[in-house]
């Protein structure tokens, strides 16, 4: 009888141990899942906060290329009034999508504002306007490369708390999927102007989106 007892006693030993021993591997697999998480989501977040500065530069641009191109177009009233209304919405969009959106629309309206600088030889020459071209380029440049790394990350993070096992922690935790930045469908089929200086007497190129 003490044989008995003293085994399932041992038994009774090892089966606490096992459960303490999974215990412990959940336990650091959730803590590795909640630090991986939190270092895409962080990922993430400064990936937008890139975006947020190469349009925030896009923004304050914009009211000296209307005024440079106003000088010489002062008739071109809805141009100008179209570009500040599409800039104001641009400004004032927050989340992604929403934010991508205004900025498609944006995109549009500066299109129409350098097809309109395009008529004016004399503007184009002037060095304020090319300084101005050139600096809304590389910023189109900044906000395409820092697009596409955003849009990656999200990714990265989306699937990741997606997935099983990790969604359990994540669901546990509240990790929220994150927006794209990009337009809706609809909105992709609009052109995508290139604002390169593409020299004298030529207008911007126009590429459909991909």
């Amino acid at each position: 009888m003490r044989a008995a007892l003293c085994g399932s006693l041992r038994l009774a030993l090892t089966l606490v141990l096992i459960i303490v021993g999974i215990l412990v591997l959940l336990g650091l697999f959730a803590l590795l899942t909640y630090n991986r998480t939190i270092g895409r989501r962080n990922a993430v977040d400064n990936s937008w906060a890139q975006i947020e500065t190469a349009l925030q530069r896009r923004h304050d641009l914009i009211p000296n290329l209307v005024e440079s191109v106003k000088g010489y177009a002062e008739h071109e009233k809805s141009t100008f009034e179209e570009v500040t209304k599409a800039r104001s919405g641009a400004v004032s969009a927050k989340a992604p999508g929403t934010q991508a959106v205004a900025e498609d629309f944006l995109t549009q309206a500066l299109g129409r504002l350098m097809v309109v600088a395009e008529q004016y030889p004399t503007l184009r020459a002037t060095e304020n306007f090319q300084q101005l071209q050139q600096q809304l380029s590389e910023t189109e440049d900044q906000i395409q490369i820092t697009r596409r790394v955003y849009n990656d990350t999200v990714q990265t993070y989306n699937t990741g708390i997606q997935q099983f096992p990790a969604s359990i922690v994540a669901n546990q935790f509240h990790f929220e999927p994150r927006q794209f930045f990009d337009a809706p469908k609809e909105a992709e089929a609009t052109p995508e102007v290139s604002f390169s200086q593409d020299g004298a007497g030529t207008t911007p190129a126009e590429t459909p989106k991909s």
